[in-house]
């Protein structure tokens, strides 16, 4: 079965998480320099069938954009024209990065560990992943 992927889009990397086979759970995968992606995602696509891609949208709390919301945008496009047979969905990511770290800090994770942005922008991702896998088990 197809799995779906989220990607926690950054300037500089990239939070991704997956959904299992059956796409009931989401799971944390890896983060990646965002200079790296497009190779990054053509290796993954040789190996797993994707059935959409989720990103997450900046807003800020008043639910207008941020100086960030453009360029996920231009990224949305970008994978539109990469892998057209792929959906995109968008999720909305105001509050993933404080979860992410409210998630951390639950996991028992040490002061340096909780500092590590590669860490808090998979956890980010796998919590867009979730927040877009509840939308439709509801």
């Amino acid at each position: 079965m197809a799995r779906i992927l989220a990607i926690d889009y950054g300037e500089k990397r990239f939070g991704l998480a997956q959904t299992d086979p059956l796409n009931i759970f989401a799971q944390p995968l890896t983060t990646i320099l965002s200079t790296e992606f497009e190779a990054w995602i053509k290796t993954y696509l040789q190996q797993q069938t994707l059935s959409a891609f989720v990103v997450g949208m900046p807003k800020r709390l008043s639910g207008e954009d941020t100086h960030s919301t453009e360029r996920v945008r231009k990224f949305i496009d970008w994978l539109k024209q990469n892998f057209p047979e792929i959906p995109v969905h968008t999720i909305d990511e105001r509050y993933s990065s404080k979860e992410a770290q409210d998630q951390i800090i639950r996991m028992g994770k040490t002061k340096i560990q909780r500092r590590e942005k590669g860490l808090i922008d998979t956890v980010a991702a796998t919590l867009i992943l979730q927040t877009y896998l509840q939308q439709f088990s509801s």
